[in-house]
């Protein structure tokens, strides 16, 4: 089957990873560009991305003065794809930390396929573990319900556990090919082009984190089955950006927490709930920068 398969990676401090990201996808299937869009790195990740731009036509760079967030530098990566190679009918984002094998995209590519076939359009997501092979509950999630999140917490501090409510992580169920669910990660998502093209990208108002979240939200809004691949499984070594600025992540997720509150839950809510959405999430915040901190220093 010819090369169709376009890949944006955006890096943002990935010196770590981004080379053995970058040679698993010049090394697969189906690949036709690869579009890496730089956030303003400072630690080696340009010079590496730079040597493979030349070493393989199909990789470009696009470098931005400053960290714009992962939806504005997944668009940019997109945009050029459509501009540059028309042949690509297919969109992969892949993030610098996730290491694919050699058939992963195309092996995606033919499940979404097979779905065209019966008329019906996709969204991909992979089985990601880590370095040790466990498996990341984000990769299967439900779409948050901040409300039934907020009576789970009540519930827990009543000490009625039992009434915990619904948690977002969806456990993997091996004996089907596709699982169907509300949102996968971001870590990998697989998609025909003129789907992404069709909703808009990724909304840039987020700057980090929930942009995910929103995508497959309006996705799902439009029709679009969204799937994990039980059988395509891809090593995500989490967290290589996060660890050069927990205070700036940490903020950025709660923000993103409440826009996506915002658009999606809001409106159905009282002012009264709203005001408590509002008042959990940016006092979960300290707790979280310390404990990102914390992480970062292991």
């Amino acid at each position: 089957m010819d090369a169709d398969i376009g890949v944006v990676v955006v890096s943002y401090q990935s010196m770590s990873t981004i080379e053995d990201c970058l040679d698993r996808l010049r090394g697969a299937v189906g690949v036709a560009a690869i579009r890496v869009v730089d956030n303003d790195s400072s630690d080696g990740t340009v010079a590496v991305v730079q040597r493979h731009a030349v070493a393989d036509p199909r990789v470009q760079f696009i470098a931005n003065p400053d960290n714009a967030g992962f939806g504005v530098a997944c668009n940019q990566g997109a945009a050029a794809i459509a501009a540059q190679t028309p042949s690509c009918r297919w969109l992969a984002f892949v993030n610098p930390d996730a290491l694919v094998e050699v058939d992963t995209l195309s092996r995606l590519r033919e499940l979404a396929l097979q779905r065209h076939a019966v008329g019906v359009d996709v969204l991909l997501g992979v089985d990601l573990v880590d370095e040790a092979g466990t498996r990341d509950p984000a990769a299967r999630r439900r779409a948050p319900d901040f409300l039934a999140m907020l009576g789970g917490i009540a519930a827990r501090l009543r000490g009625r556990r039992s009434g915990a409510g619904p948690a977002l992580a969806i456990e993997p169920d091996d004996a089907v090919e596709l699982q169907p669910v509300e949102a996968i990660s971001g870590a990998l998502m697989f998609l025909a082009q003129t789907r992404f093209e069709r909703i808009g990208g990724f909304d840039e108002a987020y700057r980090l984190h929930a942009e995910d979240l929103d995508l497959c939200r309006r996705l799902a809004a439009d029709g679009v089955e969204l799937a994990v691949a039980n059988r395509v499984r891809v090593v995500h070594v989490r967290g290589v950006s996060s660890r050069s600025n927990p205070w700036f992540v940490e903020w950025h997720k709660h923000r993103g927490l409440w826009r996506y509150f915002g658009k999606f839950e809001a409106a159905d809510r009282g002012v009264g709930a709203r005001a408590l959405v509002f008042a959990v999430i940016w006092a979960r915040f300290p707790f979280a920068v310390v404990r990102a901190m914390l992480r970062s220093r292991t």
